[in-house]
Parts: structure tokens; sequence; C-alpha cells
């Protein structure tokens, strides 16, 4: 990836950098996609756990700014990450959406409906529930290894360890 294609005051293009570390890691990454769970946020000691966010590694703002390849790889990625909190964390459902109305790199959320969830919170605001999962910098890092073992076993297969592409 053409590092000269990032931009510098970008919040997620300094992730992709490594200037900016997150709870657990990357979970997935190759040359056109990164993924990685949500960020505790500031003034907070804990956040809602399977919380991902999918990101293309070039500087784009929305979907239709991807090419064909980028677009086939965050889509494959998103199905893979959902198999993933599926089958590792018990999610029951889970939701994937953009907004891109704050952070201007686009991004898809990847968020996981565990059972139990009462209806009204649902939707965009699963992760106001208040008797939700969540934890901190250690649990989301434990919550992480669990998933990049499930991409690493199953979804993504044996042959992607180093993250060369989603695997069909």
């Amino acid at each position: 990836m053409d590092l000269r294609e990032k931009h510098p005051d970008c919040f997620v293009c300094r992730k992709h950098q490594r200037k900016v570390l997150i709870p657990g890691g990357a979970i997935y990454e190759n040359d056109f996609v990164y993924a990685g769970h949500a960020q505790v946020r500031k003034g907070r000691t804990t956040t809602y756990l399977g919380y991902l966010v999918a990101e293309p590694k070039r500087h784009v703002v929305g979907l239709a700014d991807l090419t064909d390849t980028e677009a086939q790889a965050l889509g494959l990625l998103v199905s893979h990450l959902s198999k993933a909190l599926k089958a590792s964390e018990g999610a029951e459902h889970v939701y994937a959406f953009v907004l891109g109305d704050h952070v201007q790199h686009l991004h898809v959320h990847v968020v996981p409906r565990y059972p139990g969830t009462p209806r009204e919170y649902w939707g965009l605001h699963v992760d106001e529930w208040p008797d939700a999962p969540r934890g901190g910098p250690r649990e989301i890092a434990i919550l992480c290894e669990r998933l990049r073992t499930y991409l690493e076993t199953r979804a993504c297969g044996p042959e992607n360890k180093r993250g060369d592409r989603p695997a069909d």
C-alpha cells in the first residue's frame, strides 16, 4: 500500500500506520483492508465488547470511492467478521452499517447483538443496553485474540495467516 495515499491528520490512517494504538490490535489486515475493535471512548473505562470496525487501507470517504478490489476485500472482511462474531462470541445477529458523519475515512461498523438483548435496543442502539457485555482493554484484547484465531483457522483459512486476502 502506497503510504502517500494516507492523510496525516486522519485518525484511521494513523491507526493503520501504527501511530495510534488500539486495544486488541489488528484482528485482520492485508494490503487493502484492516479490522479492529472499537476503542474505549474518552472518559470511560469500558466499551461494548465485539464492536468491530472494518476499514479500507486507502483513504476514501465513502463506499462509492472504493475500487472494485477494495470493495470485494471489504465486503468479504465484513462477512468473515460477522461469522466470527456468531461462532466465537455467540452473537445471535450482526449489524453492519456505515455512517460517515464524524470520521472522514470510510469505516464499516460490525456490531453483534447478543442473546437476551431487549428489542428496544436492537439496531443502532444495541451498544446502549445496560446489561450488554462490556470490557476494558484487557477484555478487548482477549476477545480480539479469539476472533483472530477463528479467522485464521476457519473463515479465512490457514493460507491467510499473514492476512494475504480474505478467502471465498
